[in-house]
């Protein structure tokens, strides 16, 4: 599954990051920014902006520290590297290609919520995305893991396509984002199941604790 991760996320990766230099697909991202906004509605409208403000760095820190501290409780600490580094260096990543693309945002007439940063990739996404899976990883052994993988699934498509409705980004951005989330999460699992840890110690049990 990691692998297959990390080969989703390279080929969205090397996808958006070409569609930068071609103006068909520009033109596609900025159409559906345009149709979106068309088709909003008072009940879409509310709930794509609790997204927003849900799917945020603040937000994503207080769920990191409460599954940490959860997970400190059952000495699975594992677990608590996942979370705390894959948020941190989600959020590194996210911010340095956002620096170095440095792509404008819609236009201020599509924004429905206020935005910092440039455009490419989407950090909501890229959050969404690696919270999903790292959820997915750590449950992946539950009686109820089929319903949790939905759930999750359900979560980083609704942050995406949230973005795009608020006109906060282009497609391509929410799908760089998944992308980095997806890489990043599945690097963060292999570096976990690995021999270098067990034979360092840094953590109880061998491979990443399962939470039944």
């Amino acid at each position: 599954m990691p692998y297959v991760l990390i080969l989703i996320g390279c080929i969205g990766l090397l996808f958006s990051s070409i569609s930068l230099n071609i103006n068909e697909i520009q033109q596609l991202d900025l159409s559906s920014v345009e149709w979106m906004s068309l088709h909003r509605s008072g009940m879409m409208n509310g709930l794509a902006i609790t997204l927003s403000y849900l799917g945020g760095l603040p937000p994503m820190i207080v769920v990191v520290i409460i599954g940490s501290l959860y997970f400190l409780r059952l000495k699975q600490y594992a677990n608590i590297f996942m979370l705390t580094i894959g948020l941190l260096g989600a959020t590194t990543i996210g911010w340095i290609v956002k620096y170095a693309i440095n792509r404008p945002r819609p236009d201020d007439v599509y924004q429905m919520v206020q935005t910092y940063g440039a455009s490419f990739p989407s950090a909501h996404s890229i959050y969404a995305a690696l919270l999903s899976c790292s959820i997915v990883f750590i449950f992946r052994k539950h009686r109820r893991a089929k319903l949790i993988c939905l759930v999750c699934g359900f979560w980083f498509l609704s942050m995406g396509i949230s973005r795009v409705y608020l006109g906060a980004h282009f497609p391509t951005d929410v799908l760089a984002g998944w992308s980095i989330g997806f890489i990043w999460a599945a690097i963060i699992w292999l570096m976990l199941s690995s021999n270098t840890l067990s034979k360092n110690k840094l953590f109880l049990n061998k491979n990443l604790n399962e939470v039944e």
